[in-house]
């Protein structure tokens, strides 16, 4: 399976129809969320990535409102909103977890999520699933500009029993392009760009 995958577009419509193009080589589309900024400007970023002619596996980022995504995907058939849900393509589960874990703003556009309520809902994560977050896991591609990481825990532990085949993340721009490995799962911080996985 061919996948494309990106994160944290932030309304760049030039870097959506770019990825559209490029995905009708792919058997699946991932975004790993902030299709928005500060919480303006999802639906326009996603009316483009709409056009996909492949299957679109999204998770909301801290700057959308998940429950605009979600509006946006329940009537589009090949859209798979996942925030602690799965979809399977071609017997692969790929299973998603949106927002900023855990809180680092209070910001009334912030979507978070707590460790503690991550932990519960990766609670459900398939054994050699295809792991789509919008924050990194603790300590691996989620490193800022000061030196601290800034990834979460309960990612990591969920990473660690439950050993995904990969996990495709995005939130840390610092680290954009910059990929771990955590036992047997690599981890890749995309970006708003092309990137190819094939699994």
């Amino acid at each position: 399976m061919r996948i494309l995958a990106f994160s944290d577009l932030h309304r760049d419509q030039a870097a959506a129809r770019s990825i559209i193009e490029a995905s009708k080589e792919a058997d699946v589309l991932i975004g790993c969320g902030d299709f928005a900024t500060r919480g303006e400007g999802a639906v326009e970023t996603l009316r483009i990535l709409r056009e996909s002619v492949v299957p679109v596996v999204l998770v909301h980022g801290n700057h959308d409102d998940p429950d605009e995504i979600a509006r946006f995907c329940s009537d589009w058939s090949d859209g798979h909103y996942l925030h602690g849900s799965s979809f399977t393509l071609s017997g692969v589960p790929f299973f998603g977890l949106g927002g900023e874990i855990p809180s680092r703003n209070e910001h009334a556009w912030n979507a978070a999520e707590s460790e503690e309520r991550a932990g519960i809902i990766l609670s459900d994560l398939p054994a050699g699933a295809v792991l789509v977050t919008h924050t990194p896991p603790h300590g691996t591609a989620d490193l800022q500009r000061d030196g601290t990481h800034e990834g979460s825990e309960a990612i990591r532990a969920a990473i660690l029993a439950r050993t995904p085949r990969i996990c495709l993340c995005g939130h840390i721009h610092n680290s954009w392009g910059t990929s771990g490995t955590i036992d047997e799962t690599r981890v890749f911080n995309l970006g708003p760009t092309i990137n190819w996985f094939d699994i």
